[in-house]
Order: C-alpha cells, then structure tokens, then sequence
C-alpha cells in the first residue's frame, strides 16, 4: 500500500513536469499584421549578417535595404571557393568581381531574384576597428560587391571608424566595447540599429533615448509551422521565434514596417536566452516608429555546433538561394506576418 502511494505521487509529478515542459515549449503560430510590403528590411550580425545578404540577395524583389554588421559579401565561402576562416580574417583574399559573377550567375539561372532589384535599395554596412572576429577589411569588400549593384553609392553607408570588437553596438547594454563578450552585446554608447535602420528607412526615423521604453509586445511564435515536410531541427533551426509587434502596430490598424533580424553564432536563445532580441537595440527604435522586428532562431546541431546561419552549406548546396532550406523557412515567416 506505501508502495502503490509513493508510486502515485512520483506519477503525478512526473505528469505535472512534463506538462509544465509542454506549456513552456508552446508557442502559437505568427500571425498577419498590416505591413507595408515596400517597407521590408533585414539585417544580422557576423553569421545572421551573412544570411541577411543571402536573404536580400535572393529576395531582392521583396527586400528594399539591408544592414551588415561584421558580415561577409554574397557567396563568400563556398561558393567562391574560399573557406569560412578566410572570408572573415584573409579579406585581403576575397575577390569581389568573382563574387559578383556568383550573383549575376545566379540571378541568371533564377535561383536568387534579378539582382536589377537592388538598385535603388539602402545598405548599412558596420565593421568595428577591433573586430577579432571579423577583420575590418571586410567592410570595404562589401561595399565594392554592393556599388556594382546600386545605382546611387549614396545608398551605401559605412561605419568603419568606430573601435568596437566582434558584436552589435549598442547605447548602454552589453560588455565593454573593444572586448570580445560571450553574448556579442557591446555596451558602445553608439546605438546601432538605429543607425542602420534610420538609413534604411531614409533618415527620419525618431531616435530612442535611454529611457524609452519597450512598449509594445515581444511574443514567442512556433517556427515548425513553417516547416511542411520536416522539422526545424533538421535545418538546425529552432522550434521557436521571436518577433516585437510595437504598440502601434498591434491593433492592426496603422501600417507599419517589417524589419528580419538575424542573430549571430552563440547569440540564439539556446546560447543567450532572450538577450539578443531585447536588448541588441531593435525593439525600441521600431517603438517608436511603427517597425515589426521578426527574430528567427537557429540552434546547434551536430553540423552547426555553434548555432550559425547557414553561410558556407551545412544544410545542402543550394543554402544560399531562394531554394535554401533556412532561407524558405524566414521567406514563409515574412509573408505570413505581411500577408
């Protein structure tokens, strides 16, 4: 009888965790906002600036800016031949007219949309002085690889005078700027993605201040209702994302903007929590100007031990175009919050 007491009470804790594990791991599908579909943008950090070109790159006809933070140019590993480790520490390496043979090519063949749509679209390229990670010198390839595509190279800005290390500037959050911190935050008193998004979005965006205030609502959403035929952890990607749905864009009824941020390596929530997606900065600028920020989530895997966005092929020969695996995932996720 004791026996068969104990027992009952260990099967009811035992159901009571794993419901608790199930309602935590729940998390409702994403829903559709009144977006204006001129107005999406992405950006990302180190591997996420990387798939943010990729992104753009392949999605031209929908994307109209982007911003790089310690990224790479279009094809860099992989495509080009090069390794991961040269495009981010050899830039003195990488060829920018193979490059753009790499997009032309397969703007050509139709696997990434013509890349005539990038024209007029507005870039924001971010390289610290003390990136160990990503040598500065990349910067500059970028923007070769971005001049050959826009028609006005005032669409190109840089910011390559500033001394940071590997990371996304930020007002007052993070660690010490010109340290390398484990959640790539830095504490730089530059707001950078305000910078970037202020560019994008043609220069008049209100600025944030430190004491405003993230008004609207950061909700999880279930990343697997974009996979049909598999599961997110097949693709190394979570089975949760984020997105910052501001105040004013809530009810529905104002239009509003849609910017992607793509994380860095070790900067999902597996790595950092929710770090990355509330304090890299974003969520306050779109506030205070009517921006949705989507945050997809990518996590470890066996081939991807670090949790980066495919940029070099861990998940098939064609990550980079429009047939990508990661890239179909956040393609369907953008068109499910514009509807």
């Amino acid at each position: 009888m004791g026996k068969g007491k104990y027992f009952g009470l260990y099967l009811f804790l035992l159901i009571r965790e794993v419901n608790c594990l199930l309602f935590l791991s729940y998390a409702p599908k994403l829903e559709r906002y009144n977006v204006d579909k001129n107005a999406v943008s992405v950006s990302g950090l180190s591997s996420g600036a990387a798939m943010a070109v990729q992104f753009h790159a392949a999605l031209s006809s929908h994307v109209m800016g982007l911003g790089v933070m310690a990224g790479v140019p279009y094809g860099c590993a992989g495509l080009a031949g090069m390794t991961i480790s040269l495009c981010m520490l050899s830039p003195a390496l990488i060829n920018t007219h193979a490059l753009i043979l790499v997009a032309e090519s397969a703007s050509e063949i139709g696997t990434i949309d013509n890349t005539k749509n990038m024209a007029n679209d507005k870039i924001f390229i971010y390289n610290g002085l003390s990136d160990s990670v990503v040598k500065h010198d990349v910067g500059p390839k970028l923007v070769e690889f971005y001049h050959h595509f826009t028609s006005n190279h005032r669409n190109v800005k840089t910011k390559f005078d500033f001394d940071s290390e590997h990371g996304v500037p930020t007002l007052n959050y993070g660690g010490p700027c010109t340290s390398l911190n484990p959640d790539y935050l830095l504490n730089c008193n530059y707001w950078g993605a305000y910078h970037m998004l202020n560019h994008i979005y043609g220069g008049h965006l209100q600025h944030p201040t430190a004491s405003t205030s993230q008004s609207g609502q950061l909700l999880k959403f279930d990343q697997s209702d974009v996979f049909y035929l598999s599961t997110p952890e097949t693709y190394s990607m979570d089975n949760i994302g984020y997105i910052y749905v501001p105040s004013g864009c809530a009810g529905k009824s104002a239009k509003c903007k849609l910017h992607i941020a793509f994380h860095g390596c070790k900067q999902g929530r597996h790595f950092v929590g929710d770090k990355f997606v509330r304090h890299a900065g974003y969520n306050e600028v779109g506030e205070l100007n009517n921006i949705i920020i989507l945050y997809p989530q990518v996590t470890s895997s066996l081939t991807n031990p670090l949790g980066c966005w495919d940029w070099w092929g861990y998940t098939g020969i064609y990550y980079g175009t429009q047939n990508g695996f990661q890239m179909t995932a956040v393609r369907r996720m953008m068109e499910k919050v514009v509807g």
